[in-house]
């Protein structure tokens, strides 16, 4: 409804523009921006309006946000990517993972997608809200949000929060695998309302949490899936034509492939070729430490076979050197069988990729 205000104001008509912000109010009473729209169309019957919000006794900083808020939202009208256009980081959902959330926080913007047969559809976007000092969180209590790969680990229902949180929350997994090993804290990162008094919050609002409409959250909340649906959270999503990400999809699972079929070899040296100087175990090990804790036992290579299914791919947010790719494995040997769900964190190195960060999950 405000982008119907929008339009009507850039072609002049001020009738229909005042018309629409009317119904907008009388629809959300409670949506500041509208209000204050409302209100300029209103003091443009009597005077001049040269600027948002031309209330000569109004808070300075109350005004800044709700300025800042009409700015990222008309953003998001002449900044609507493509629908030819992918984000990158999104490479490969599994078949039962229905929905993927990618929150751009330049664009204070959530979008949804979804899944069609291994195909992405883009579905809706939301405005979002997102912490007072941007993103990026390194700690406890900076009051920023992270930048990573994560998942919806449960639903949180209004009736057990304070108004504060809207109609519920849904917590993700911050700090992911990643976010430990750098030494990245903290807890408590959710998507969640906004209080009853106020319909949306100021771009730059929140502790480090993403903040929705409490209409958009609910809509969301239908769709999410828990422990399923990622969570993609950038600075800044680039959004690229279907040609390159099939190409950088492809990567990533070849990478994947050729460790699986030199696992399978049992060839020590060339798996070891997949693993960087850099690498790190969630025990602080390096990989000469970690691989000889976590070797198979040797057996006889015509019935030793490894199978990988349900794979995901993402280019990791905020680095176009980072692929992080979680998979089931399968090995089998005779009666031998073990199956795992695991994690590789590839990271480019000069020309090659190489295994910084491997877990079981």
């Amino acid at each position: 409804m405000l982008i119907e205000v929008y339009k009507e104001l850039a072609a002049n008509r001020l009738a229909s523009a005042q018309a629409r912000a009317e119904a907008l109010v009388n629809a959300y009473p409670n949506f500041h921006l509208g209000q204050l729209i409302y209100g300029d169309l209103l003091q443009m019957h009597t005077r001049p309006v040269d600027t948002l919000g031309a209330v000569g006794n109004a808070p300075a900083e109350r005004l800044a946000d709700l300025r800042e808020e009409a700015m990222v939202r008309l953003r998001s009208l002449r900044e609507r990517p493509a629908p030819d256009l992918m984000p990158r980081p999104l490479l490969q959902l599994r078949d039962d993972q229905k929905h993927a959330l990618v929150v751009d926080a330049k664009r204070s913007r959530l979008y949804v997608y979804e899944n069609r047969g291994g195909e992405l559809k883009f579905v809706s976007d939301y405005y979002i809200s997102q912490g007072k000092l941007g993103v990026n969180k390194l700690k406890e209590g900076d009051q920023k949000t992270p930048v990573g790969v994560y998942y919806i680990t449960r639903r949180l229902p209004g009736v057990r929060l304070p108004d504060f949180y809207g109609p519920g929350a849904l917590p993700i997994n911050y700090p992911n695998e990643w976010d430990r090993l750098n030494g990245r804290s903290g807890s408590g990162i959710w998507l969640h309302g906004t209080p009853s008094d106020s319909y949306s919050r100021p771009p730059l609002s929140s502790d480090g949490c993403v903040v929705l409409t409490n209409p958009d959250l609910k809509k969301l909340t239908a769709s999410v899936e828990i422990g399923k649906t990622p969570v993609v959270i950038a600075e800044n999503i680039e959004f690229v034509n279907r040609a390159k990400w099939a190409s950088e999809r492809e990567l990533a699972a070849g990478l994947v492939d050729q460790w699986r079929r030199d696992l399978e070899g049992q060839d020590a040296g060339k798996l070891a070729l997949h693993y960087s100087s850099q690498f790190k175990s969630d025990r602080g090990e390096d990989f000469a430490g970690w691989y000889a804790r976590k070797q198979l036992p040797a057996f006889n290579p015509r019935g030793f076979s490894v199978k990988l299914r349900d794979a995901t791919h993402f280019l990791y947010p905020g680095r176009g050197d980072m692929i992080v790719s979680t998979f089931t494995q399968e090995v089998t040997a005779g009666k031998f069988r073990h199956t795992a769900r695991k994690r590789q964190y590839w990271s480019r190195e000069g020309g090659q990729w190489r295994i910084v960060h491997e877990a079981e999950i």
